[in-house]
């Protein structure tokens, strides 16, 4: 396992998944619609954005690298969703459902993660 590119890429889903939650939050009025559709898209985006870079660069056991790499990944999210969320007391629309944040957070990162390494171990001919 690369624990550094997953540190890197870890924290950068964490860094732009905040950042463009804050700024989308900005223009939905509904909590409901935000914590159930558009925080879960978010995460998905960025996490197999991120999770492709770090799979690109995995040559064997592909689909045990994405298990490993995604719970890297929750691992990362808690610790700092727990720094800046709990510790330092910022304010944030996750906070009220912080359980069902790091429930939903940790169910898709590992599916993401996981079919990323399936698929990586694939050998696909295009013509």
């Amino acid at each position: 396992m690369k624990i550094k590119l997953g540190l890197i890429c870890g924290i950068l889903i964490w860094i732009f998944t905040y950042l463009i939650s804050m700024l989308v939050q900005v223009f939905t009025s509904d909590n409901m619609i935000y914590n159930n559709l558009i925080l879960p898209l978010i995460i998905i985006i960025v996490t197999g954005f991120f999770g492709i870079i770090y799979i690109r660069n995995v040559n064997e056991d592909e689909l045990i690298e994405g298990i490993l790499v995604g719970i890297l990944f929750i691992a990362i999210d808690i610790i700092l969703d727990t720094v800046f969320f709990v510790i330092l007391h910022n304010k944030n629309i996750l906070f009220s459902n912080f359980l069902d944040h790091i429930i939903l957070m940790s169910i898709i990162m590992l599916i993401i993660t996981s079919f990323l390494g399936y698929l990586a171990q694939m050998n696909i001919e295009l013509k």
